[in-house]
């Protein structure tokens, strides 16, 4: 008898190990990263015990959190989409001009209540984000056009409109950085108390809850699954799959492009050339991370923002910028990699001398 080992999907996969299995290959990314660390001569302990003490550091938290949310945006934005198996890659220009819109209107727009001129932003970032990926979701709906190409392309056309402005007529005077003025004072959201925390994060957490409804409890998300697992079994009972392709990509760019909103109104109050940051790329690997759940993508974005923070901090201990975006790119590599060991097992089976299972 002889043994052949097969992978084969999990069913069932208990909350624990959804759990522990990203601690553990947290862990086993940063022995890789020690490893490395300790090759071109730095004391991994000492690399680690700098990150871990700025994210558990009240200041390291809050700024976490700042990092995060754009983050969770994002995220949120590519789950929703592909909750109805639409790869929508353009999270990075659509949350790009929704940042040129938003701001767009703060700078230039009328002149309103600061209670109405927020909402407006709101608005705008949302339509800006919007529109970005409809040119995307318009010709997929009519004529099958792959999404994941058309998204991803524009991707360069927006952040070239964005840079555009920020390098030519936004650009505020007297600057060499690429940057608009910052906004009015009377715009920005306040924080939340005297934690530090805007409250642009309540935004973010009532909009996670309010997507996981929609998800759960409602005619429109349970069409959205049908037509995720059957597109035909759901136009034979009278669905219609493009309006539904253009009411989820529509309001996933809308989402992207609320990262916008975000750091005008919330974190930075202006707008910088490359504002995305790859956060749009990122927001990717958070949606699949979560598990394309709407609430757990606002933890998932938190460490990821966490993960950013720390790794800039490593660099005053010496550490270069390269090594610490390396500790940073094996964590997110590992963690991507232990999301097989939750889908997929290991299976070893008995064999007979002939190649038959036994």
């Amino acid at each position: 008898m002889r043994g052949r080992v097969y992978i084969k999907k999990r069913t069932g996969v208990p909350t624990w190990y959804r759990i522990l299995n990203p601690v553990l290959f947290v862990m086993l990314a940063l022995v890789f990263s020690g490893i490395f660390l300790t090759a071109v001569g730095f004391n991994p302990l000492t690399v680690y015990a700098k990150m871990l003490k700025t994210i558990c550091s009240p200041s390291g938290l809050v700024r976490s959190i700042e990092a995060g949310m754009p983050l969770m945006l994002t995220g949120l934005a590519v789950a929703f989409g592909y909750r109805m198996n639409l790869n929508n890659i353009g999270a990075e220009g659509q949350y790009a001009l929704g940042a040129v819109f938003c701001v767009g209107f703060a700078l230039y727009g009328p002149v309103m209540p600061p209670l109405l001129k927020i909402i407006g932003m709101f608005i705008a970032a949302a339509l800006g984000g919007a529109a970005a990926s409809l040119i995307a979701a318009i010709p997929k709906a009519f004529w099958g056009v792959n999404e994941t190409i058309l998204t991803m392309m524009l991707n360069y056309i927006f952040l070239y409109v964005l840079n555009f402005l920020m390098y030519g007529p936004w650009k505020m005077l007297n600057q060499m950085v690429a940057q608009t003025r910052i906004i009015d004072e009377r715009y920005w959201l306040p924080e939340i108390g005297h934690t530090g925390i805007n409250s642009v994060l309540i935004i973010i957490i009532l909009l996670a809850a309010a997507l996981q409804f929609f998800h759960t409890k409602t005619t429109r998300g349970y069409q959205m699954e049908v037509i995720r697992r059957s597109p035909r079994a759901a136009q034979y009972a009278g669905m219609s799959v493009a309006r539904n392709i253009l009411m989820v990509l529509g309001v996933s760019g809308a989402i992207a492009g609320l990262a916008g909103f975000a750091q005008v109104a919330g974190i930075i109050h202006r707008v910088q050339a490359d504002l995305p940051n790859n956060a749009g790329y990122t927001g990717i690997v958070v949606a699949f991370l979560a598990g394309l759940n709407p609430l757990v993508c606002l933890l998932v974005g938190f460490f990821f923002g966490a993960l950013q923070i720390s790794a800039v901090a490593v660099q005053i201990t010496g550490v270069p910028s390269q090594v610490a975006m390396m500790i940073q790119g094996s964590i997110m590599l590992f963690v991507i990699a232990g999301e097989f060991f939750i889908r997929n097992q290991f299976v070893r089976r008995k064999t007979t001398e002939g190649g038959a299972d036994a």
